[in-house]
């Protein structure tokens, strides 16, 4: 198969209107101030934007009529849900979302014993061309702004908070594992992050430690990652601990190699005392061979350390007319096996919403 050329800018296109959750809190007060009002009406309307999670400005029956016209400048919509579907008896509900050029992402809501969990995307597409990927194949159409990737996550806290996973539950994680590379949209994503996690009226005050922000390895931005003081987790996106074939399966790896995203990850673990996961999608005849297994446990143990990392076993959800499939559940205990053995934590990811097609880009795909 033919890769894709890799993406890391995304094409000049226009971004979507401004919007409260682009601003910083200073930055809203001046906002305001501009369109005439007093600056605390900033804080007003933070307080209903990330404390009640509601951009429905009739509600905001504490703020006077003509302000409400007035502050509406800074709640433009931004997405627009086009398609919805649930399944696993309502507990997985997937959205495709239209934005104001029609550019289209999706996120995927997820309600399991202990906790919600949002899947958001940080890009419409993606540029990193991973061959068994849906969205990797479709190629990058633009960076999400700040607001439409914190749009996302506050719609799906009010989703969760008012029942739509099957009973009322509080949003409390956040995985950036949609469309796209989140730290190909580096300066947005790091924003969406700190309004994430900010506490209200600054942001939906979801804890950092229930934040992951994934990567297939940008070594660069992984270390900036770390100076930002973001206790969030990384996710590596790695398939494979050899060259050659991850060469294939993620095209960044002809420029930053298993080893130097690897130091990577272990300056990340160093520097916010976070423990890494490594992402793994199980592809059957492809990267499930029992070498590898064995290979991937001695690599992280020498290179990141037994207790910084984390291996997270993903069975394939594969796209309709693929030449990729999920690997035998014989194959796949065999390697959690191998890597267990080898004193590395290893789990594999529940599946969900194999029936609605949420496999990132594929519902975007359809």
């Amino acid at each position: 198969m033919t890769a894709l050329p890799l993406v890391f800018d995304a094409p000049k296109r226009a971004l979507p209107p401004r919007h409260l959750a682009d601003l910083e809190p200073a930055e809203r007060r001046s906002a305001v101030a501009a369109l005439g009002l007093p600056a605390f009406r900033a804080d007003q309307l933070a307080r209903h934007y990330f404390g009640h999670l509601t951009a429905d400005l009739e509600t905001m029956t504490d703020l006077p009529a003509a302000a409400r016209q007035s502050l509406g400048e800074l709640l433009p919509p931004l997405v627009t849900p086009v398609k919805e579907l649930a399944c696993d008896d309502g507990t997985t509900r997937k959205t495709l979302w239209t934005a104001h050029d029609g550019t289209r992402a999706e996120t995927v809501l997820m309600r399991y014993p202990d906790r919600a969990t949002v899947c958001v995307s940080s890009q419409a597409g993606c540029g990193m061309a991973c061959p068994f990927c849906a969205t990797g194949q479709g190629g990058l159409q633009r960076n999400l702004s700040t607001g439409e990737i914190v749009e996302q996550v506050r719609q799906a806290a009010a989703a969760a908070r008012d029942g739509a996973l099957g009973e009322p539950t509080r949003l409390s994680n956040v995985v950036f594992m949609g469309m796209g590379e989140p730290l190909a949209n580096y300066r947005r994503v790091v924003a969406a992050v700190r309004r994430i996690t900010a506490p209200s009226p600054d942001g939906l005050g979801i804890s950092a430690r229930g934040v992951t922000v994934s990567t297939v390895g940008l070594v660069p931005a992984i270390d900036k990652l770390a100076a930002e003081g973001l206790p969030v987790t990384l996710a590596v996106s790695l398939h494979t601990p050899d060259d050659e074939l991850r060469d294939t399966l993620v095209p960044v790896n002809t420029r930053w190699k298993v080893a130097e995203v690897l130091a990577a990850a272990r300056r990340y673990a160093t520097a916010t005392g976070r423990r890494v996961s490594i992402e793994y999608a199980l592809i059957r005849d492809v990267n499930d061979q029992p070498w590898r297994a064995d290979l991937l446990g001695t690599v992280l143990r020498q290179q990141i350390g037994a207790k910084r990392v984390h291996v997270n076993l993903i069975p394939l959800n594969p796209t309709p007319g693929s030449e990729w499939d999920a690997s035998p559940r014989k194959r796949q205990d065999e390697f959690v096996r191998r890597v267990e053995a080898a004193g590395i934590a290893c789990t594999v990811r529940d599946t969900r919403g194999q029936e609605i097609a949420a496999a990132c880009g594929q519902l975007a795909a359809n």
